[in-house]
Protein backbone atom coordinates (compact mmCIF):
# COMPACT_ATOMS: atom_id res chain seq x y z
CA UNK A 1 0.00 0.00 0.00
CA UNK A 2 1.23 3.46 -0.91
CA UNK A 3 0.55 6.32 1.48
CA UNK A 4 2.38 9.54 0.64
CA UNK A 5 0.21 11.79 2.82
CA UNK A 6 1.59 13.17 6.07
CA UNK A 7 -1.45 15.19 7.17
CA UNK A 8 -4.94 14.36 5.87
CA UNK A 9 -6.46 17.55 7.26
CA UNK A 10 -4.00 19.55 5.20
CA UNK A 11 -4.81 17.41 2.16
CA UNK A 12 -8.54 17.90 2.66
CA UNK A 13 -8.16 21.66 2.85
CA UNK A 14 -5.92 21.76 -0.22
CA UNK A 15 -8.42 19.84 -2.34
CA UNK A 16 -11.42 21.79 -1.05
CA UNK A 17 -9.69 25.11 -1.79
CA UNK A 18 -8.63 23.84 -5.23
CA UNK A 19 -12.27 23.08 -6.09
CA UNK A 20 -13.42 26.45 -4.74
CA UNK A 21 -10.73 28.34 -6.69
CA UNK A 22 -11.66 26.55 -9.90
CA UNK A 23 -15.34 27.30 -9.39
CA UNK A 24 -14.69 30.98 -8.62
CA UNK A 25 -12.34 31.43 -11.58
CA UNK A 26 -14.85 29.90 -13.97
CA UNK A 27 -18.07 31.37 -12.65
CA UNK A 28 -19.41 28.01 -11.47
CA UNK A 29 -22.57 28.16 -9.36
CA UNK A 30 -22.77 24.60 -8.14
CA UNK A 31 -21.21 21.13 -8.11
CA UNK A 32 -22.75 17.84 -9.21
CA UNK A 33 -21.46 14.41 -8.23
CA UNK A 34 -22.77 10.87 -8.55
CA UNK A 35 -22.90 8.78 -5.36
CA UNK A 36 -22.53 5.06 -6.04
CA UNK A 37 -21.99 3.73 -2.53
CA UNK A 38 -18.25 3.26 -3.07
CA UNK A 39 -15.39 4.97 -1.28
CA UNK A 40 -14.25 7.09 -4.23
CA UNK A 41 -17.60 8.76 -4.81
CA UNK A 42 -18.13 9.10 -1.05
CA UNK A 43 -14.85 10.98 -0.64
CA UNK A 44 -15.32 13.11 -3.78
CA UNK A 45 -18.86 14.10 -2.81
CA UNK A 46 -17.82 14.96 0.74
CA UNK A 47 -14.95 17.14 -0.48
CA UNK A 48 -17.40 18.89 -2.81
CA UNK A 49 -19.79 19.46 0.08
CA UNK A 50 -16.95 20.87 2.19
CA UNK A 51 -16.54 23.75 -0.28
CA UNK A 52 -19.74 25.39 0.92
CA UNK A 53 -20.99 25.59 -2.67
CA UNK A 54 -24.41 24.21 -3.51
CA UNK A 55 -23.68 20.55 -4.20
CA UNK A 56 -26.07 18.16 -5.91
CA UNK A 57 -25.35 14.57 -4.86
CA UNK A 58 -27.12 12.09 -7.09
CA UNK A 59 -27.89 8.43 -6.53
CA UNK A 60 -28.50 6.56 -9.79
CA UNK A 61 -29.40 2.91 -9.14
CA UNK A 62 -29.63 0.81 -12.27
CA UNK A 63 -30.62 -2.78 -11.53
CA UNK A 64 -28.35 -2.30 -8.53
CA UNK A 65 -27.44 -4.89 -5.97
CA UNK A 66 -29.31 -4.13 -2.74
CA UNK A 67 -26.12 -3.67 -0.71
CA UNK A 68 -24.68 -1.17 -3.19
CA UNK A 69 -27.89 0.85 -3.28
CA UNK A 70 -28.12 0.79 0.52
CA UNK A 71 -24.58 2.17 0.84
CA UNK A 72 -25.40 4.95 -1.62
CA UNK A 73 -28.56 5.78 0.35
CA UNK A 74 -26.61 5.83 3.63
CA UNK A 75 -24.08 8.30 2.25
CA UNK A 76 -26.71 10.51 0.61
CA UNK A 77 -28.61 10.67 3.88
CA UNK A 78 -25.45 11.53 5.82
CA UNK A 79 -24.49 14.26 3.36
CA UNK A 80 -27.96 15.80 3.54
CA UNK A 81 -27.92 15.77 7.34
CA UNK A 82 -24.35 17.10 7.65
CA UNK A 83 -24.14 19.84 5.02
CA UNK A 84 -26.96 22.32 4.53
CA UNK A 85 -25.61 23.22 1.05
CA UNK A 86 -26.10 19.64 -0.18
CA UNK A 87 -29.15 18.74 -2.22
CA UNK A 88 -29.68 15.01 -2.67
CA UNK A 89 -31.55 13.33 -5.49
CA UNK A 90 -32.13 9.71 -6.47
CA UNK A 91 -33.04 8.68 -10.00
CA UNK A 92 -33.68 5.01 -10.77
CA UNK A 93 -32.38 4.50 -14.31
CA UNK A 94 -33.42 0.84 -14.60
CA UNK A 95 -36.44 1.39 -16.86
CA UNK A 96 -34.50 3.85 -19.01
CA UNK A 97 -31.73 1.28 -19.45
CA UNK A 98 -34.22 -1.47 -20.30
CA UNK A 99 -35.79 0.73 -22.97
CA UNK A 100 -32.35 1.57 -24.34
CA UNK A 101 -31.41 -2.10 -24.56
CA UNK A 102 -34.71 -3.11 -26.19
CA UNK A 103 -34.58 -0.25 -28.68
CA UNK A 104 -31.17 -1.38 -29.95
CA UNK A 105 -32.53 -4.87 -30.70
CA UNK A 106 -29.61 -6.93 -32.13
CA UNK A 107 -27.05 -4.46 -30.78
CA UNK A 108 -28.23 -4.69 -27.19
CA UNK A 109 -26.78 -8.04 -26.18
CA UNK A 110 -23.04 -7.50 -25.67
CA UNK A 111 -22.48 -7.60 -21.90
CA UNK A 112 -19.39 -5.39 -21.82
CA UNK A 113 -21.03 -2.81 -24.08
CA UNK A 114 -24.10 -2.84 -21.83
CA UNK A 115 -21.95 -2.36 -18.72
CA UNK A 116 -20.34 0.68 -20.33
CA UNK A 117 -23.74 1.97 -21.44
CA UNK A 118 -24.87 1.94 -17.82
CA UNK A 119 -21.99 4.26 -16.97
CA UNK A 120 -22.81 6.52 -19.93
CA UNK A 121 -26.46 6.81 -18.95
CA UNK A 122 -25.32 7.94 -15.52
CA UNK A 123 -22.94 10.46 -17.07
CA UNK A 124 -25.78 11.87 -19.20
CA UNK A 125 -27.93 12.18 -16.08
CA UNK A 126 -25.24 14.10 -14.21
CA UNK A 127 -24.70 16.49 -17.10
CA UNK A 128 -28.45 17.05 -17.48
CA UNK A 129 -28.57 18.12 -13.84
CA UNK A 130 -25.33 20.12 -14.08
CA UNK A 131 -26.38 22.18 -17.08
CA UNK A 132 -29.81 22.79 -15.55
CA UNK A 133 -28.33 24.20 -12.33
CA UNK A 134 -25.28 25.93 -13.82
CA UNK A 135 -22.88 23.41 -12.33
CA UNK A 136 -19.99 21.15 -13.21
CA UNK A 137 -19.59 17.40 -12.83
CA UNK A 138 -17.08 16.27 -10.22
CA UNK A 139 -14.98 13.21 -11.09
CA UNK A 140 -14.64 10.31 -8.67
CA UNK A 141 -11.72 8.38 -10.19
CA UNK A 142 -8.49 7.65 -8.30
CA UNK A 143 -4.89 7.59 -9.56
CA UNK A 144 -4.71 3.85 -10.26
CA UNK A 145 -7.92 3.83 -12.28
CA UNK A 146 -7.56 7.14 -14.13
CA UNK A 147 -3.84 7.16 -14.94
CA UNK A 148 -2.58 3.64 -14.31
CA UNK A 149 -4.87 1.06 -15.86
CA UNK A 150 -7.64 3.13 -17.45
CA UNK A 151 -10.27 1.34 -15.39
CA UNK A 152 -13.19 3.58 -16.27
CA UNK A 153 -15.75 3.94 -19.04
CA UNK A 154 -14.85 6.34 -21.81
CA UNK A 155 -17.53 9.05 -21.81
CA UNK A 156 -19.07 7.34 -18.80
CA UNK A 157 -17.50 7.81 -15.37
CA UNK A 158 -14.54 9.21 -17.32
CA UNK A 159 -16.77 12.05 -18.54
CA UNK A 160 -16.23 14.74 -15.90
CA UNK A 161 -15.20 18.39 -15.61
CA UNK A 162 -12.69 18.27 -12.78
CA UNK A 163 -10.98 15.40 -10.96
CA UNK A 164 -10.24 16.20 -7.29
CA UNK A 165 -8.96 12.78 -6.17
CA UNK A 166 -7.34 11.49 -9.39
CA UNK A 167 -3.83 12.01 -8.03
CA UNK A 168 -4.53 9.91 -4.93
CA UNK A 169 -3.87 6.20 -4.74
CA UNK A 170 -6.75 4.04 -3.57
CA UNK A 171 -5.06 3.56 -0.20
CA UNK A 172 -4.92 7.34 0.21
CA UNK A 173 -8.58 7.67 -0.75
CA UNK A 174 -9.48 5.12 1.93
CA UNK A 175 -7.41 7.01 4.52
CA UNK A 176 -8.93 10.34 3.52
CA UNK A 177 -12.36 8.72 3.80
CA UNK A 178 -11.61 7.76 7.39
CA UNK A 179 -10.51 11.31 8.11
CA UNK A 180 -13.75 12.64 6.62
CA UNK A 181 -15.82 10.28 8.82
CA UNK A 182 -17.20 8.32 5.89
CA UNK A 183 -19.41 5.45 7.05
CA UNK A 184 -17.33 2.38 7.94
CA UNK A 185 -19.51 0.11 5.82
CA UNK A 186 -18.52 2.15 2.76
CA UNK A 187 -14.84 2.16 3.74
CA UNK A 188 -14.85 -1.61 4.28
CA UNK A 189 -16.93 -2.56 1.24
CA UNK A 190 -15.00 -4.31 -1.57
CA UNK A 191 -14.60 -1.80 -4.44
CA UNK A 192 -16.96 -2.48 -7.33
CA UNK A 193 -18.08 -0.48 -10.33
CA UNK A 194 -21.62 -1.86 -9.99
CA UNK A 195 -22.01 -2.19 -13.76
CA UNK A 196 -22.65 -5.95 -13.86
CA UNK A 197 -25.54 -8.16 -12.83
CA UNK A 198 -23.28 -10.39 -10.73
CA UNK A 199 -21.22 -9.52 -7.64
CA UNK A 200 -17.79 -9.15 -9.25
CA UNK A 201 -15.48 -6.65 -7.58
CA UNK A 202 -13.00 -4.30 -9.23
CA UNK A 203 -10.11 -6.52 -8.14
CA UNK A 204 -11.87 -9.56 -9.63
CA UNK A 205 -12.04 -7.78 -12.97
CA UNK A 206 -8.47 -6.46 -12.84
CA UNK A 207 -6.90 -9.67 -11.57
CA UNK A 208 -4.88 -8.18 -8.72
CA UNK A 209 -5.20 -5.92 -5.69
CA UNK A 210 -5.08 -2.13 -5.60
CA UNK A 211 -2.15 -2.45 -3.22
CA UNK A 212 -0.14 -4.39 -5.81
CA UNK A 213 -1.08 -1.92 -8.54
CA UNK A 214 0.03 0.98 -6.37
CA UNK A 215 3.44 -0.63 -5.88
CA UNK A 216 3.75 -1.19 -9.62
CA UNK A 217 2.82 2.41 -10.43
CA UNK A 218 4.96 4.03 -7.77
CA UNK A 219 8.09 1.87 -7.96
CA UNK A 220 7.82 -0.15 -11.17
CA UNK A 221 8.12 -3.37 -9.18
CA UNK A 222 5.99 -6.11 -7.69
CA UNK A 223 3.63 -8.88 -8.79
CA UNK A 224 1.20 -6.57 -10.60
CA UNK A 225 3.68 -4.86 -12.92
CA UNK A 226 2.74 -7.02 -15.90
CA UNK A 227 -0.98 -6.48 -15.25
CA UNK A 228 -0.44 -2.73 -14.94
CA UNK A 229 1.45 -2.60 -18.22
CA UNK A 230 -1.16 -4.76 -19.99
CA UNK A 231 -4.11 -2.62 -18.89
CA UNK A 232 -2.21 0.62 -19.52
CA UNK A 233 -1.41 -0.48 -23.07
CA UNK A 234 -4.91 -1.80 -23.73
CA UNK A 235 -6.67 1.31 -22.34
CA UNK A 236 -4.21 3.98 -23.47
CA UNK A 237 -6.84 5.38 -25.85
CA UNK A 238 -8.86 6.46 -22.80
CA UNK A 239 -5.97 8.34 -21.23
CA UNK A 240 -4.65 10.17 -24.30
CA UNK A 241 -6.11 13.03 -26.35
CA UNK A 242 -8.35 12.01 -29.25
CA UNK A 243 -6.26 11.32 -32.36
CA UNK A 244 -6.79 14.20 -34.79
CA UNK A 245 -5.90 14.43 -38.46
CA UNK A 246 -3.54 17.38 -39.04
CA UNK A 247 -3.61 19.34 -42.26
CA UNK A 248 0.10 19.96 -41.87
CA UNK A 249 0.79 16.22 -41.94
CA UNK A 250 2.20 16.03 -38.41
Amino acid sequence: MINRIEDYEVLKNRIVNWIKDYAESNGIKSLVVGVSGGIDSAVASTLAAETGLITYCIGMPLHQKEEQENLSDIHLSWLGDTYWEVKTEKFDLSNLFDTFQTTLRNYGNDKLALANSRARLRMSTLYQVAQTVGGIVIGTGNKVEDYGIGFFTKYGDGGVDIAPIADLYKTEVWELGKHLNINERIINAPPTDGLWDDSRTDEDQIGTSYSNLEEAMEYGTGPALEILEKFNRMNSHKMKPIPTFKLGGE
